[in-house]
């Protein structure tokens, strides 16, 4: 037997050669079907679907994530789990539309509304309007409740600051810390605050966020505080120079109390951030609870009553997934009408800016002080001016409201009927409801996925070269998977977006809006092993983002609003979006959103800065 073996021998190597040398390489299987896209929509789609991929966190996160950077990993297990969960679609697709690399939209014609009120006489109505306060029950304190206490002499700015310091040293005290707030310095906020101060004493205030706290996502630049990003090893050395929406904000008048806890470098939707720096923020209506991701701290903070404005970034829902599980208000503005200059152009396509604020009249307060072309930043530059038109109109009347039930009832029972009960209340208010259909969602997730994975990889090369590890290890599994996108897949994605954002240009030629549930779920559980290595949790992360990824891909707007709770106490919220710059349109409908809760319940952890 074995000297046939060596006879064999080199006959097999001399074969294996020939093949290897000559065999002609067919990229992908040569029996694949390819499944051509005509101009119109394929097919009518199904519920979406769920993912699958086990929930990972201690000695099982780091094995996987030690396998996945491995040649094994990469050949055969992470191809896998691309294949199980659908992520090598795009391979399957002809499409011919020229790629969309950048979701920028022209502004269309508009009526002439040269008769129509100003944002500055929107804005006096907000801050006139008579106080959610004076309702019984609990309230949010929102920015007309401290322009009412700075304009009576009740409070001034520098006793609010105090009030925040002492609020912020027992915050990192308490048992959970809250860790909302992960950088702060108490000089910066009394220099800010007694500066505000002076103005409202000598009636020369900046503008209606003059005094207001605010704190801004770590992954913006904000002098003189470690541009850390949610890491270890970014942001040695203090700051010198702020992001545009931080010089914007100090030019306003705000205080900057800080810059908030963030998922690292964005990475996830929960908030689940161990590392040393920053550890896992608490969700304030019930600290055993994440406050999603990526913009976690922000939404904790604003929940929390440490300030009644937050500034995050929203790639896949990181602005809206937090907002939503702590139940306050998240908006995405249309992607470039917020200048991104000074933060990491972590994914250059899908990340638009936005506030996370205690209710909709501040999102339009803060929208409108932020919105505007910037020539530091090359998208949105030719965007229409910034309005809050028709945001004060008494009722809903004239508007269509596009609903894709199917898509829409892809969600928990409890958040569907909620849900449901907010859509009825607009109608009540004079919107009619207009069944539509959302064509090539799947298409539209995977793709995303592919974009945002793959633009991230890209940038963090260096960083997963030099940094590996010292990054999380969640972090190290979600780059080792973008690794599995090739070039292919990402101009494929991109044809997809160009197919997506001409089918929302058709939805929208037919209805105002889109309404979706916020999220299919509520905020979900922290775990002990979270707080020492963190999780990966893929099922949960892909579930967060169903409904938010539209948004990101095409480059719309989106609002979310809270409109309930869940039996344990959670919060539950609606989401609105529009087509490109119509963000005045999600405004109007927010602020009616808002009446349809009877009661705002007081969140378990709340500081009241008023008191």
């Amino acid at each position: 037997m074995a000297p046939l073996l060596l006879l064999l021998l080199p006959l097999l190597s001399a074969a294996a050669a020939a093949y290897l040398c000559c065999g002609r390489r067919h990229t992908g299987s040569a029996a694949a079907v390819m499944h051509r896209r005509g101009p119109r929509p394929a097919g009518p789609a199904g519920p979406p679907r769920d993912i699958w991929a086990p929930r990972l966190c201690g000695a099982g996160l780091r094995l996987f994530v030690h396998v996945a950077n491995t040649a094994f990993g990469q050949i055969c297990l992470l191809p896998f789990l691309m294949r199980m969960n659908n992520f090598s679609l795009m391979r399957s697709l002809d499409i011919h539309e020229d790629p969309t690399f950048i979701p920028e939209v022209a502004a269309g014609v508009t009526e002439d509304k040269s008769e129509a009120e100003s944002p500055s006489d929107v804005i006096k109505q907000l801050t006139d309007a008579r106080s959610d306060s004076a309702r019984s029950g609990f309230s949010f304190k929102g920015i007309k409740d401290y322009l009412e206490c700075y304009r009576s002499g009740k409070l001034t700015p520098t006793q609010v600051a105090k009030n925040i310091i002492a609020m912020l040293e027992d915050c990192d005290k308490s048992t959970p810390p809250l860790r909302a707030i992960v950088q702060w310095d108490q000089e910066q906020i009394m220099l800010m605050a007694e500066a505000s101060t002076t103005r409202y004493r000598n009636k020369c205030t900046l503008s209606c966020l003059d005094g207001i706290p605010v704190c801004l996502k770590e992954e913006f630049k904000v002098v003189p505080y470690h541009h850390r990003v949610g890491t270890v090893y970014l942001g040695t050395q203090p700051e010198t120079e702020d992001a545009t929406v931080a010089r914007k904000l100090r030019e306003a008048g705000a205080i900057i109390i800080g810059v908030s806890n963030m998922h690292e470098l964005g990475t996830g939707t929960t908030g689940c951030n161990p590392n040393r720096y920053h550890k896992i923020p608490r969700n304030p209506y019930n600290p055993n609870h994440f406050t999603g991701g990526s913009s976690s701290g922000s939404a904790a903070a604003v929940a929390a009553g440490l300030c009644p404005v937050a500034i995050g970034t929203d790639g896949g829902g990181s602005v809206r997934i937090p907002a939503s599980f702590c139940g306050v208000v998240g908006l995405k503005g249309t992607f470039g009408r917020i200048s991104g200059h000074g933060s990491l152009p972590l994914s250059y396509s899908t990340v638009s800016v936005g506030p996370i604020c205690t209710s909709v009249a501040d999102a339009a307060i803060v929208y409108s002080i932020l919105a505007e072309p910037d020539l530091l930043y090359p998208y949105g530059l030719k965007q229409p001016k910034a309005t809050l038109s028709d945001m004060c109109a008494p009722d809903l009347k004239g508007l269509k409201l596009g609903v894709d039930w199917t898509f829409f009832k892809a969600c928990d029972a409890e958040i569907l009927s909620a849900c449901e009960k907010a859509v009825k209340h607009l109608q009540s208010l004079g919107a009619s409801v207009v069944e539509v259909s959302l064509p090539e969602m799947e298409e539209a997730r995977v793709a995303h996925v592919i974009c945002i994975l793959s633009e991230m990889r890209d940038f963090l090369q260096p960083d997963f070269n030099r940094h590996f590890h010292e990054m999380n290890l969640e972090t190290r599994a979600s780059l080792a998977l973008a690794c599995q996108f090739t070039a292919l897949d990402y101009i494929k994605a991109n044809r997809q977006r160009t197919r997506s954002m001409r089918f929302l240009q058709e939805i929208f030629s037919t209805v105002n809006c889109i309404l979706t549930p916020g999220v299919p779920c509520t905020a979900p559980r922290i775990y002990e092993s979270d707080l020492l290595t963190g999780s990966s949790d893929m099922t949960c992360t892909v579930r967060c983002m169903r409904f938010m990824q539209l948004g990101n891909f095409t480059g719309i707007p989106g609002l979310v609003v809270p409109i309930g709770y869940s039996t344990a106490g959670l919060p539950i919220s609606l989401q609105v979006m529009a087509k490109w710059w119509d963000e005045a349109v999600l405004l109007r409908i927010g602020l009616k959103l808002e009446q349809f809760r009877d009661q705002t319940k007081k969140p378990s952890i709340y500081y009241d800065i008023l008191a």
